[in-house]
């Protein structure tokens, strides 16, 4: 096991092992289709990986030789230019250096243009599919939320005053703690999930939308387990 990159196997069979564990408590719940649901985005984002590593292999490759082409004609330009005033005898005066000069500036400014580009064209190639899988896997955190959201501890207490419109809770205090703690625990995979996204990218909108989506994760989970902390003692 590498300790130095976060492996998509692994990430994988946590979350087929915390599906199994869902599945065995609630197999009639919404949740465990949830469970599933996150099997297959870490599924895809394995596969969006594998390609992706391809396609930046390849474009960094040619953008790398585009680079290196850009340079080229850029120095052969500013030397014909000055071989043509020096063949001439070279400016009369100190103005006469002007347009070689701003010829010189332009040439390295639309060469540096070029060089940016083609330095971060790699990045930019992957970061359309990369971030409509972080979409998914943002929603797909609001959806755990939702499952949690009517799971109140206080409906547990002896003196709670039930109304006509509020929910049946359905579970009982070990199986609402289970509950919690699984949707605590998809809350985790699916920031893990997102990490993936970040392993084969150095683009800065990747990652901080990475970053965006393994905070928002934290925070529903310390809600949840704020849940648990207050659940009535067993």
């Amino acid at each position: 096991m590498s300790l130095d990159k976060l492996g998509a196997e692994h990430v994988r069979a946590t979350v087929v092992a915390l599906e199994r564990r869902i599945d065995a408590r609630f197999p009639e719940r919404g949740l465990h289709q949830v469970a599933l649901e996150l099997v297959t985005m870490v599924d895809r984002v394995a596969g969006v990986a594998v390609v992706n590593r391809r396609r930046i292999d390849t474009a960094r490759t040619v953008s790398r030789a585009l680079m290196a082409l850009v340079v080229l004609a850029t120095a052969i330009a500013i030397g014909i230019a000055a071989r043509d005033v020096f063949r001439d005898g070279g400016p009369d005066s100190g103005v006469g250096w002007v347009p070689l000069i701003e010829s010189a500036i332009n040439d390295l400014v639309f060469a540096a243009l070029a060089v940016f580009f083609l330095w971060s064209f790699p990045e930019r190639v992957q970061r359309g599919q990369v971030l409509k899988l972080l979409h998914q896997l943002r929603s797909l955190a609001h959806i755990i939320d939702m499952h949690q959201l009517t799971k109140d501890p206080e409906r547990l207490r002896p003196g709670f005053v039930r109304t006509p419109v509020s929910p049946e809770p359905h579970l009982d205090r070990d199986q609402l703690e289970h509950y919690l703690n699984y949707c605590s625990e998809l809350l985790s995979l699916v920031g893990k999930a997102a990490a993936l996204c970040a392993e084969e990218s150095r683009d800065n909108v990747v990652l901080d939308t990475v970053s965006t989506i393994e905070s928002l994760t934290t925070g529903m989970s310390r809600k949840i387990w704020q849940k648990i902390s207050v659940l009535p003692k067993a």
